[in-house]
C-alpha cells in the first residue's frame, strides 16, 4: 500500500512528456516528474519513491529523501513566510509549511528552527510544527539504561541540555557531563544513563557502565606505553583537562585508573600516573 509521507516501491505504468505515472493503489496514478526520473527504467519495472502532495494537493513522487520524515524532528531553515504560515526547506522541490498555529514563536526567513514533521490527519497534508512538547511521548520509556540512542539537543536548562531521544521521548544531558559545544538540532549519538522512577531520563554522550571503563583502561594503558611509561594526568587534574585528553568525565577517568591500579598495572602519583615495570 502506498501512503502519503512514506516511501514505497511502485510499478511504472507509462511515460508522458512530463514524467512517469506510477501505480499508487488506492491513491490512484502518481506522477514521478521527469526531473526526478531514474537513469534506467522500464514499463512494468519498479521504483522506490517518497510520496507527498504537490502545490495542488495531488500525490506526487520523488526519488529524494526529505531531511526529516513524518514523525521525526530536524533543524530546518525558513525560506519564506506568507499569509498562511512559514515554509521550510526539507530537501524536496516543494517546501514544507509550518502553519501559524504550529509556531511557538513567529518564524523569521533565513533562520533555523527545530521542527517536528507530521501528517495532518484532517487534511492529509504533510506539515511541521515548532511546538515540540506536544509531540514528545509522555508514556513510560522503553529503555532501562546503557542503550545507544540518537539525540537532538533542543533546549538548555540550569541543569544541562534537553535532548530528543530517537524522535520520541525527551531526556537530559547534565552540564557537568558535557565537555563539548552542543548546537540545537545537531544529530548526536548518546546513551541512556538512567531511567528514574518518575520516568525522567538521564543521558550521557559516553557509553555507560563497565564497557566504557574497560575501553578507557585499554586507551590509558596504550597511551602510557606510547609516552614512555608516565603521563602527567591524574585524579587531581581538572575535569576539563581530562575531557580534553580523553573525551570522558572525571568520574569515568577515576574509575578506569582505579581499575588499572587494582590490577597492579599502574601507580597513581601526585602529578600523574606511571606504568608498573615488570620487574616491580
Amino acid at each position: 500500500m502506498a501512503h502519503i509521507g512514506e516511501r514505497a516501491t511502485l510499478t511504472i505504468l507509462r511515460e508522458k512528456n512530463f514524467g512517469l505515472f506510477l501505480d499508487g493503489g488506492d491513491l490512484g496514478e502518481i506522477l514521478l516528474p521527469r526531473r526526478e526520473m531514474p537513469v534506467k527504467w522500464e514499463i512494468g519495472g519498479q521504483v522506490d519513491v517518497f510520496l507527498y502532495n504537490d502545490s495542488e494537493d495531488r500525490p506526487v513522487a520523488t526519488l529524494k529523501q526529505p531531511f526529516a520524515m513524518p514523525g521525526q524532528f530536524a533543524r530546518l531553515k525558513v525560506v519564506e513566510v506568507t499569509d498562511v504560515g512559514a515554509f521550510v526547506d526539507w530537501g524536496l522541490p516543494k517546501d514544507l509549511m509550518v502553519p501559524f498555529r504550529e509556531q511557538k514563536v513567529r518564524m523569521v526567513p533565513g533562520k533555523f528552527y527545530i521542527v517536528r514533521v507530521y501528517l495532518d490527519e484532517n487534511t492529509g497534508r504533510i506539515a511541521a510544527s515548532t511546538r515540540l512538547a506536544r509531540y514528545l511521548d509522555q508514556t513510560p520509556p522503553p529503555w532501562r539504561g546503557g542503550e545507544a540512542v540518537s539525540l537532538i539537543p533542543y533546549g538548555k536548562t540550569p541543569l544541562g541540555y534537553k535532548a530528543i531521544i530517537d524522535h520520541t521521548h525527551s531526556g537530559l544531558l547534565f552540564a557537568n557531563e558535557v565537555f563539548q559545544s552542543l548546537q540545537p538540532g545537531e544529530q548526536l549519538q548518546g546513551y541512556i544513563a538512567d531511567v528514574r522512577p518518575d520516568g525522567k531520563i538521564d543521558l550521557t554522550l559516553h557509553a555507560p557502565g563497565r564497557q566504557r571503563v574497560g575501553n578507557l583502561e585499554e586507551q590509558i594503558f596504550s597511551e602510557l606505553q606510547a609516552r614512555g611509561g608516565f603521563w602527567n594526568i591524574s585524579d587531581s587534574s581538572s575535569a576539563q583537562e581530562i575531557n580534553d585528553e580523553l573525551g570522558v568525565s572525571k568520574r569515568t577517568f577515576k574509575q578506569a585508573i582505579g581499575a588499572l591500579f587494582k590490577k597492579g598495572q599502574i601507580v597513581i602519583e601526585e602529578n600523574g600516573i606511571r606504568l608498573v615495570k615488570e620487574e616491580d
